[in-house]
């Protein structure tokens, strides 16, 4: 004889980090605690605040800026959180951290939008609140009321748009939808881009992820299920929105895009997959420089801001924007 409550049992099917939890029955339960607990450096260094952008979604982002930047008027920098598009916030202590750091560092308004989260919501879903996020920021800049925190000291026409992980595929999206010299979204300019171990994918593994280390903090079986949770259902990693380069993606030969920095650990599983992104973008005179950062894990510079690869990173970044800036 059979147990049929056995049959019906509720089980777990996917797990993520501790904070996202999918069972067979479809249900999601979402833990409010971030996965990071580590506490959070605010010394009064730099001023931060919450806004909507998106009332419709209850989306928000988080601004920041320096303390001490009263009468001046600052580049916007963009940081797109990772966490596979599955987990993650503006609001997790390991996120915070990293925009105080760069708001000081870079002397910058950051601007750290939220986007909805896969399985509920599946790409492109977290690309569109992206690029919502930026149109936003155009409302801000053709405002007749513009929100005074942000716009005494922003200048709209220097904007740098970065992503960390999942958060570096949404820039490279941005980028690609875009092009050079952000039309669409006059007054605001957009002057370059920078991702950060960049989440892509594809069905043909690369060395890296078949050689990489098996304890690495972004391990092979995670890649896979952040992937399982996040792409439309009954496609494959090859799509455009996980491989750049997939058979049915369009092809950034003809697009012409505004510079670009690429950053990967030496010991990151997706290091082959950014590589090969910033080598092929190069390879169609595209403006794109590739860091590679010895024996790093991924998302190494949020890990540990304060260590000296992710100080190093900061001065990289500094003068990729006074590059730009340069040009123009």
């Amino acid at each position: 004889m059979s147990n049929t409550s056995d049959s019906n049992k509720i089980t777990l099917v996917e797990e993520c980090r501790g904070v996202l939890h999918v069972y067979s029955d479809g249900s999601i339960v979402r833990s409010s605690r971030p996965s990071f607990n580590v506490p959070v450096n605010d010394d009064g260094t730099v001023f931060w605040k919450d806004v909507v952008f998106d009332p419709s979604h209850d989306l928000q982002l988080r601004l920041y800026k320096p303390a001490d930047s009263a009468g001046s008027k600052l580049p916007i920098f963009f940081y797109f959180h990772g966490g596979g598009f599955c987990i993650g916030s503006r609001t997790w202590p390991n996120c915070q951290n990293y925009c105080f750091r760069l708001a000081s560092q870079l002397q910058a308004v950051v601007v750290a939008p939220d986007y909805r989260l896969a399985p509920e919501n599946r790409l492109p879903t977290a690309i569109e609140d992206g690029f919502g996020a930026l149109k936003w920021l155009q409302t801000q800049a053709v405002s007749n009321e513009p929100d005074p925190w942000l716009s005494h000291v922003a200048d709209f026409s220097r904007i740098f748009i970065s992503g960390d992980s999942a958060g570096g595929n949404i820039a490279h999206h941005l980028a690609a939808r875009l092009g050079y010299g952000s039309p669409e979204l006059a007054p605001v300019r957009v002057r370059g881009y920078v991702l950060l171990a960049p989440f892509f994918g594809g069905t043909i593994r690369t060395r890296s992820e078949v050689e990489g280390p098996k304890d690495a903090f972004l391990n092979l079986e995670l890649i896979d299920r952040f992937w399982r949770l996040s792409i439309p259902v009954g496609d494959t990693t090859d799509h455009p929105f996980v491989n750049p380069f997939g058979p049915n993606s369009e092809s950034l030969k003809a697009i012409n895009l505004d510079p670009i920095l690429v950053v990967a650990g030496g010991s990151d599983l997706l290091k082959d997959r950014a590589e090969d992104y910033a080598r092929r973008l190069k390879e169609w005179d595209k403006d794109v420089e590739y860091v590679e950062f010895e024996g790093q894990q991924h998302g190494f510079f949020t890990i540990d801001p304060d260590s000296e690869p992710s100080n190093k990173l900061m001065l990289i970044i500094k003068q990729f924007i006074e590059k730009c800036l340069g040009k123009n």
